[in-house]
C-alpha cells in the first residue's frame, strides 16, 4: 500500500512543535503512560523525543512485550514464540523511565496512579493504553478455568503455545471449532486468519480434519477475500457459520469440550473460544470507560471525554470506523504525543489525518490487506471518502506472496519503531 497520510500527519506535527518554544521554565511537567505495548511504547518514545524537558515515566508489569500480530504463525507451526517477543531496553537507554508494575487504581482529581506495589505516581497528563481485557461471565461457562481448556489465545503469550499444543495433539479426523464473538473487538480480520491458518496446518498434517468457524456476526472485515481464498486453498475442510445459520455461540461447557449455539450444541476436540473484550481494567478504575466497557474519545487529541488530563490510545478506544490493531495503537499514539505536548505548551490542538492498514496471512506464505483513512476534524473520526481499499479480488498467487512479505516488513518496522 502506497497511502502514508499517517507518515505526513506525523511529520507536520513534529514541524509545528519544533517552532514553538519549550516548556516553561521551572518544574519539569510529568506524563505517565500506562501499558507497554504498541499504544503505549510508542506514546512514551515520542512524546520524549518531542519534548526531552518532559519527564515520562512508563508503567508496565511485564519485562518482555510478547506481540499478538503474525502469533497466528505460531499457533499454526510456522514461527516461534520468540520472534513475538521485545524487550525495553532501547527506551531505559532514551532516558525513560520504566517501572515494571502494574497500575491498579487512578485518581484524576489528583491526578495520581496507584501502583500494586504501594507507590503513587502523581502526573500532569496520563496517557492509558491499556489493550482488551477478556469480559469474563459475559459467554455462559467460560471463565478463567475453560480458557485452560477451550484457549482463547487473544493475548500473546502462553495461551497461543497452549492452542499450538492442542492442535499438534488433536488426532486426524478431529474437529476445530473457533467461537468469534460479536463485535466489537481486538483485530477484526483475526479469527478468519487464525482460522486459515490452523487449516493450512492441518492440510499437511491432519487432512481428515476439519475447522468449523461459529460466527456471532453476519458480515466480517475482508469476508469475500477471505472465502475466496479459502474455496481455493482448503475446500470442505473449513466452514463458516454466521448467526443466521446458527453460527452464535451461547453457552460452553469444558468438561465436555462442547459449545451451544442458538440451534444445536456441538463437540469439538479443539476448541478456540474467542470471548467478548472490554477495554482493560485500569480504564474502568480512571473512569474512563462508558458502559459499552469501551473508552470514549476526542479523536483530534484522544483525551477522554469522561475525565480530563487523560488521553486513551489504542484498542480500548471508542474510535470507529478505525479498528482496533496494532497499526492503529501505533499511529494513534503519535498523534496523541503530539497533541499532548501542544496541549502543555499551550497551543490548541490541529485536526490530522490517520491511516490503519491490516495484513491477514491466509497461508503462511500468502496474505490479503485492508487499509483504511480516516479524518477526525470535530473529534470524530469518519473515513475518507474515495480513501483506503483492500487487496484485489482476483485471485494473484505472486501478490498475495508479495502481501505476505509486505506484512513481515511492517512486523519488523513497527516492532523498531516502538521498541528500538
Amino acid at each position: 500500500m502506497a497511502l502514508r497520510p499517517d507518515r505526513r500527519a506525523v511529520l507536520a506535527g513534529l514541524a509545528s512543535l519544533a517552532a514553538m518554544p519549550s516548556l516553561a521554565a521551572g518544574k519539569p511537567a510529568r506524563v505517565v503512560v500506562v501499558g507497554g505495548g504498541y499504544g503505549g511504547a510508542t506514546a512514551a518514545r515520542f512524546i520524549h523525543r518531542l519534548a526531552p524537558e518532559i519527564k515520562v515515566t512508563l508503567v508496565e508489569p511485564a519485562t518482555t512485550f510478547t506481540a499478538c500480530p503474525l502469533s497466528n504463525l505460531v499457533i499454526a507451526g510456522a514461527r516461534d514464540l520468540a520472534a513475538q517477543q521485545f524487550g525495553y531496553q532501547t527506551l531505559i537507554r532514551e532516558g525513560i523511565e520504566i517501572v515494571h508494575d502494574r497500575a491498579v487504581d487512578v485518581d484524576a482529581s489528583a491526578r495520581t496512579v496507584a501502583l500494586a506495589g504501594g507507590a503513587t505516581l502523581p502526573y500532569d497528563r496520563l496517557v492509558l493504553s491499556p489493550g482488551i481485557d477478556v469480559d469474563w461471565g459475559v459467554l455462559e461457562g467460560y471463565d478463567r478455568g475453560a480458557a485452560e481448556i477451550m484457549p482463547h489465545a487473544w493475548k500473546a503469550g502462553e495461551q497461543t503455545l497452549l492452542l499450538r499444543r492442542q492442535l499438534a495433539a488433536m488426532k486426524d479426523g478431529g474437529l476445530v471449532v473457533i467461537s468469534v464473538p460479536r463485535a466489537p473487538f481486538r483485530c477484526p480480520p483475526g479469527p478468519y486468519e487464525r482460522a486459515s491458518l490452523i487449516a493450512h496446518y492441518l492440510s499437511l498434517r491432519k487432512p481428515r480434519s476439519k475447522v468449523l468457524i461459529l460466527d456471532a456476526n453476519e458480515r466480517f472485515s475482508k469476508q469475500a477475500l477471505f472465502q475466496a481464498e479459502w474455496a481455493a486453498r482448503y475446500g470442505d475442510l473449513m466452514e463458516w457459520r454466521g448467526p443466521s445459520d446458527g453460527g452464535r455461540v451461547v453457552r460452553v461447557d469444558p468438561g465436555a469440550m462442547t459449545l451451544e449455539t442458538d440451534f444445536e450444541e456441538i463437540r469439538a476436540d479443539v476448541a478456540n473460544v474467542i470471548p467478548p473484550q472490554k477495554a482493560g481494567e485500569i480504564a474502568a478504575r480512571a473512569g474512563v470507560a462508558d458502559a459499552t466497557g469501551w473508552c470514549p474519545i476526542d479523536a483530534v487529541t484522544f483525551q477522554s471525554v469522561l475525565q480530563p488530563h487523560i488521553h486513551v490510545i489504542g484498542d480500548a478506544t471508542i474510535a470507529a470506523p478505525m479498528p482496533k490493531s496494532a497499526f492503529a495503537a501505533n499511529l494513534q499514539a503519535k498523534v496523541c504525543a503530539i497533541q499532548l505536548v501542544r496541549l502543555l505548551r499551550g497551543m490548541d490542538p490541529e485536526p490530522s489525518v490517520l491511516v490503519n492498514t491490516c495484513y491477514s496471512y491466509v497461508s503462511p506464505d500468502a496474505a490479503i490487506s485492508i487499509s483504511g483513512v480516516y479524518g477526525n476534524e470535530g473529534g470524530v473520526l469518519k473515513d475518507v471518502p474515495g480513501a483506503g481499499g483492500v487487496s484485489p479480488a482476483a485471485p494473484d498467487p505472486l501478490g498475495r506472496e508479495r502481501e505476505a512479505a509486505q506484512a513481515s516488513d511492517w512486523f519488523r518496522a513497527i516492532n523498531r519503531e516502538t521498541f528500538g
